[in-house]
């Protein structure tokens, strides 16, 4: 029977917070390390060994000042969303410590006034549009600004500046070039990530739309199933109290078992308008899972008398649950499922490990095809014929609504087997009996 609230489970968040922002912030961060240990390296060598003079106190104030902001930004980083506005303000300190460097070394003249093109690079990737805009605004202003006000270097008569300049030039190419390369494909492949991600959850919004209409569908026809029902129960109730009917045991015993299947069609019908939103009149029931999953499997050996079941749980009687019938449905797909696949036999083994309860459910059939392992749980996907595979595609709904995950994979000695790992989190009370 179909018990389970799917149109609620459909509307359940699903989806954490996206870290794209936090993954590109730590790469700045890792950016700024390398140019404060460029900019100290490079400071101690032309004002050591090459004898330029240079304003060392404020330059190396600067480099501290990078330190500080990096060291600053770790527990910010730890956060799990980081959004536009700090990665500009990011951008814009490393632009405004770049510029006084630059001020503090020659201005306009210093070859490594280029490297203002590595932060609009980074603002292109990472900003938004005018945020993007707004860094080569500020780039070219302070490239303007460095024209005009800076501190010139004064190169001692031993020193060649043509020879320098284009040492420099060379330098900040190589440099330009090679951190682009490195944090430009890291950038990327955070941004590749988080487009999978968002594929990810439209591909489940998707589905949970399909389950909606499906749950939509099966309620107005169980509506339209209620009256030629009810006749027939009238009818069948009619039928048993005839003569003729009393006088035949046989016609009498088939009549009896007409109206069972009629009494348990009416269940499913009623089970199908609950689901669709009818109130219960019932509390949620708490129970421990060993009897949950008992139950389970007490109700499905009653329907499949002929699939025998070899029953296993571990560690999981001290477990106290929310029996959801959403989860007990789920289950009880899969075990189907296995039963068609294996009719001389499946098996479902139940444990606990690392604050969650597993469930595997194993077949002795000719297991899953590849193509249908790398469609698992999708609807309709399925070797049993068009309108088939609904079954493993709402299992797998409604376990990851509750924070698990289903898996299916092919055993080694033949056949198949799907384990359901569902969190004592979300599913228990406190995890604990």
């Amino acid at each position: 029977m179909i018990d389970a609230p799917w149109l609620s489970l459909a509307r359940r968040v699903t989806g954490g917070p996206d870290r794209t922002g936090a993954r590109n912030m730590r790469q700045l961060v890792e950016l700024r390390w390398l140019a404060v240990a460029g900019q100290l390296v490079t400071i101690l060598i032309v004002g050591g060994p090459m004898r330029v003079p240079l304003p060392l106190v404020p330059m190396l104030s600067i480099v501290g000042a990078q330190a500080l902001v990096n060291l600053a930004s770790v527990p910010r980083m730890r956060q799990r969303t980081i959004g536009n506005l700090e990665l500009f303000v990011a951008l814009l300190f490393d632009i405004v410590a770049l510029t006084a460097q630059l001020g503090l070394s020659g201005g306009a003249t210093n070859p490594f006034v280029s490297l203002f093109l590595l932060q609009v690079v980074l603002a292109a990737i990472l900003l938004e549009a005018w945020a993007a805009w707004a860094v080569v605004a500020i780039t070219g202003l302070c490239f303007a600004l460095l024209s005009v006000v800076h501190r010139p270097l004064r190169l001692p008569p031993t020193l060649d500046a043509a020879s320098l300049y284009i040492m420099g030039a060379w330098l900040c190419f190589g440099l330009i070039a090679t951190l682009l390369m490195m944090f430009v494909t890291r950038i990327t492949r955070n941004l590749r990530a988080r487009d999978a991600r968002l594929a990810d959850l439209r591909q489940q919004a998707a589905e949970e739309d399909h389950i909606v209409r499906m749950g939509m569908l099966a309620s107005g026809a169980a509506h339209e199933l209620g009256t030629p029902l009810a006749s027939l129960s009238v009818a069948l109730s009619d039928w048993r109290r005839m003569p003729v009917f009393q006088r035949h045991r046989d016609l009498r015993d088939e009549i009896a078992e007409m109206q069972g299947e009629v009494a348990r069609c009416k269940a499913i019908v009623t089970g199908i308008l609950q689901s669709a939103g009818e109130p219960r009149g019932e509390a949620p029931e708490v129970s421990s899972a060993h009897v949950f999953l008992d139950r389970v499997v007490a109700e499905w050996r009653a329907t499949h008398a002929g699939v025998p079941l070899d029953y296993r749980r571990e560690a999981v009687a001290d477990v106290a649950i929310v029996a959801d019938p959403a989860l007990r449905q789920a289950i009880a797909n899969v075990l189907d499922n296995a039963g068609e696949a294996s009719p001389e036999g499946i098996e479902l083994e139940a444990s606990r490990g690392d604050g969650q309860l597993v469930v595997a459910v194993r077949d002795r059939g000719p297991g899953f095809a590849p193509a249908l392992l790398a469609d698992f749980g999708k609807p309709y996907i399925s070797t049993k014929g068009s309108g088939h595979g609904v079954g493993l595609f709402l299992a797998v709904n409604v376990v990851r609504k509750l924070g698990g995950r289903a898996e299916a994979a092919n055993r080694a000695d033949g056949g198949a087997v799907v384990t359901l790992t569902l969190p004592l989190s979300t599913i228990g009370m406190t995890g604990e009996g």
